[in-house]
């Protein structure tokens, strides 16, 4: 009965062994994915980061926005600055490496501002929903101009109303452009 329990002992330190240096090894990947890219990044400041991720199965993803867009060449680039640096002998992996799409969700500033003009649809921490034209950005909100119609005051019929309204990025749960046919 001794050895059956140092047995076990020993079998739960040798899994907790591997799924520790297992974690420290993705750790470490993960790590010099992000600095391959942010050295990327900064050979093109036009270019941003919005996502990267990678899966349980070494499969990366990374989504780029640039203030201009983002063509193909620029994700051939950008994946290549991952991939020559990388050594498939020591680390198996895919590579995707793709634009934000008009279905990503704006995530940053900078995308934001990139859509200065555009409609966007905004669905807000308390899961209104709020739709205008995106005319101003900073660092802490946005500001829509929202044009709807509304009863007049007196008598029938109704008026256009343009306003304004700030929105604090801790406010937006999800901020689409909104595509228009």
């Amino acid at each position: 009965m001794d050895l059956r329990k140092k047995w076990e002992g020993l079998r739960k330190k040798a899994f907790f062994r591997t799924v520790h240096q297992d974690f420290i090894y993705f750790m470490e990947f993960r790590k010099r994915i992000e600095e391959l890219l942010h050295e990327f990044l900064e050979t093109r400041k036009d270019l941003f980061l919005i996502d990267l991720k990678i899966s349980a199965g070494d499969d990366i993803t990374v989504i780029l926005d640039g203030d201009n867009g983002v063509s193909l060449q620029d994700c051939l680039d950008a994946s290549r600055a991952i991939e020559f640096n990388m050594d498939r002998e020591e680390h198996d992996f895919s590579l995707q490496v793709m634009s934000a799409g008009l279905s990503e969700p704006l995530a940053t500033p900078r995308q934001f501002a990139k859509n200065i003009g555009r409609e966007i649809e905004v669905l807000l921490n308390d899961s209104t929903k709020t739709e205008g034209e995106l005319a101003k950005v900073d660092e802490e909100k946005i500001t829509l101009i929202l044009r709807y119609r509304k009863p007049k005051d007196i008598g029938k019929g109704k008026v256009d109303v343009e306003e304004e309204k700030e929105i604090p990025y801790s406010e937006i749960k999800k901020a689409l452009v909104t595509i228009k046919f």
